[in-house]
């Protein structure tokens, strides 16, 4: 069965006008909980911390849930939206994201990017019930997570060099199958997100609105074809490789690791890197939160990481990566 998810309900609102009578499992992050708890009256039965997405851990979680709770909120981001969605999808419970920046597509997609054996595999939980957007909250977030959801449009930029790439050597899968007008549009919403970034670095609300609106039109229509492709390339399979290689205590930031993947996708596609990073650095997104010698080596590794997980095709499954081309891409980005 083929399933055409709609978006969540999403409220703009002032979190304090927020009630809520049922019992309430809780799932934040330290920051986040300290920035919002002074906002929010909610029937807490229990709350937790999640500080990964792996399935293992969430099917603890999950089993581990109080059987009184009635309801899941997630105050935060991306992690906790992706742990909730999981969480309430396997208990059947509501969810009510709550994010303090944008900084995902994740609050607004019916998937989850679970991590299993060193990748990322979507599982289909459905969407959210409600997003609450409180914009002052969002207007206080860091300036790097602010508004760094943009990644999510500005990934069209390579994801569709790359899903293009496939298609002209047939490579595709016929599910996946290369759509002009679907390209069309997903380009349209990058050249918007191009137009906004350095408005939503400065945290004008009027852009970030514009934000919001466009990564839900980025969302329904991947959710309408089915697949991630026009957004979903080598930028992204860099990040993936990143954190799969990096013993880490907390998580690291989505856009941390997606902001120099754009521009390493970009260069590997030989485009033009020097307007896609002042874009992204005019948006707060760090293009320097990544020791270089560890970008480098996952460069090095990324040809065979594809292969070994089965990625979708794209430029690096016909990469032959030398040293001279690995120091080329590191000058090329200013990633060195």
């Amino acid at each position: 069965m083929t399933t055409l998810w709609a978006l969540p309900t999403i409220e703009i609102t002032e979190l304090t006008g927020v009630r809520e009578s049922r019992p309430a499992a809780v799932l934040t992050g330290e920051r986040s909980w300290g920035a919002v708890s002074p906002l929010l009256d909610l029937p807490i039965v229990v709350q937790a911390e999640p500080n990964r997405v792996d399935i293992d851990y969430m099917e603890e979680l999950s089993a581990g849930l109080p059987s009184q709770a009635e309801v899941i909120y997630a105050v935060g981001g991306g992690l906790v939206a992706d742990v909730a969605k999981y969480v309430g999808h396997a208990r059947r419970l509501p969810v009510v994201l709550i994010p303090t920046a944008l900084s995902v597509d994740g609050f607004f997609t019916p998937i989850v990017a679970a991590r299993s054996a060193g990748s990322v595999h979507y599982v289909e939980t459905g969407p959210a019930s409600k997003v609450i957007v409180d914009w002052s909250v969002i207007r206080n977030a860091p300036l790097n997570v602010r508004g760094a959801a943009i990644v999510e449009l500005l990934t069209i930029t390579t994801g569709l060099l790359d899903w293009r790439y496939a298609a002209e050597r047939n490579q595709n899968p016929k599910s996946e199958a290369y759509q002009t007008w679907v390209a069309e549009i997903m380009a349209s919403i990058a050249r918007q997100a191009f137009k906004i970034a350095e408005r939503v670095g400065r945290g004008e609300v009027e852009a970030l609105r514009a934000l919001l609106d466009l990564v839900c039109l980025e969302v329904r229509i991947t959710s309408q074809i089915g697949h991630t492709r026009p957004q979903e390339g080598s930028e992204q399979f860099f990040a993936y490789a990143y954190e799969s290689r990096r013993a880490r205590a907390k998580p690291i930031p989505y856009a941390d690791m997606v902001g120099p993947g754009i521009l390493i996708g970009t260069a590997f596609h030989g485009q033009n890197v020097a307007s896609i990073r002042t874009t992204l650095e005019a948006a707060g997104v760090r293009l320097n939160a990544l020791p270089s010698e560890e970008i480098r080596d996952t460069i090095k590794i990324l040809p065979d990481y594809v292969k070994k997980h089965k990625l979708p095709y794209s430029i690096l499954n016909e990469t032959d990566l030398t040293t001279e081309r690995v120091d080329e891409i590191m000058r090329v980005t200013g990633l060195g």
